[in-house]
């Protein structure tokens, strides 16, 4: 199967449907998003009527459980504790019961999904390789997928299979890795709000019958979400880093 993995939407409706035309010019057949639909972004009802439209399988992502009232928002920073609050007065009903249910973790598939980690499916940033090693260790499937962080990163144990040897990188856009052998954790990056220094959108095509897991980038209309979160009223920052990838 192809399956088009999306992650940390972030409200940002532009980014979102640059990805969409993306995936409908590929020949993946699925579309699966690893969480936070809401958050940061202006346009959260927007973004989640397309994701109930189009994906196949979706995660709660921590800002989506934040908005809920799920999680405690005081843990967040500032900054994200605003937009979450600015969020949980804009959701409409229907975005609302959406994201009242939906998981954080699905390991029912083929290829097991967490918002953060397989070890803390909520909070984990996974970003350096001795910490994913711990977290291959307990992932249900041999190759899984995270999102959270933000960036497009990939994680493997040593060829022998030895977890206290895994591997990572942060991964490029044009990227395509042959998964077949061994045990993976693939993050695709963020489609509204990338912080690894690309600001454009990311999404992964990963093909579960070759085996290949190929790293996309895209441009969007950054202007125009900027402009989106700056009628809201959100905080300028949310703005700025967009067009800076960080």
């Amino acid at each position: 199967m192809r399956i088009a993995v999306i992650s940390d939407i972030h409200a940002n409706l532009p980014a979102l449907e640059a990805v969409l035309a993306a995936i409908d010019g590929s020949e993946c057949e699925q579309i699966w998003c690893l969480g936070d639909v809401v958050g940061y972004g202006a346009e959260p009802n927007e973004c989640a009527a397309l994701v109930i439209e189009r994906s196949d399988v979706c995660l709660a992502g921590n800002h989506d459980l934040g908005v809920l009232g799920a999680i405690d928002i005081s843990t967040f920073s500032p900054v994200a504790a605003e937009s979450a609050q600015w969020t949980q007065a804009h959701l409409a009903d229907k975005t609302r019961e959406y994201l009242a249910n939906l998981a954080p973790a699905d390991e029912t598939q083929e290829v097991a999904i967490y918002h953060a980690s397989p070890r803390d499916h909520v909070w984990e940033y996974v970003l350096w390789p001795d910490q994913a090693g711990e977290c291959l260790r307990v992932q249900k499937t041999r190759v899984a997928l995270i999102g959270h962080s933000h960036m497009a990163l990939f994680f493997k144990a040593s060829p022998d299979g030895d977890i206290d040897a895994t591997e990572g990188a942060q991964v490029p856009g044009g990227t395509v890795l042959d998964v077949r052998d061994g045990s993976w954790l693939l993050n695709p990056g963020s489609v509204g709000q990338p912080r690894d220094g690309d600001p454009r959108a990311a999404w992964m095509d990963l093909d579960t019958e070759r085996w290949m897991a190929s790293y996309e980038r895209l441009p969007y209309d950054v202007e125009k979400a900027a402009a989106s979160i700056a009628a809201a009223g959100l905080p300028e920052h949310l703005s700025r880093r967009l067009y800076t990838g960080q």
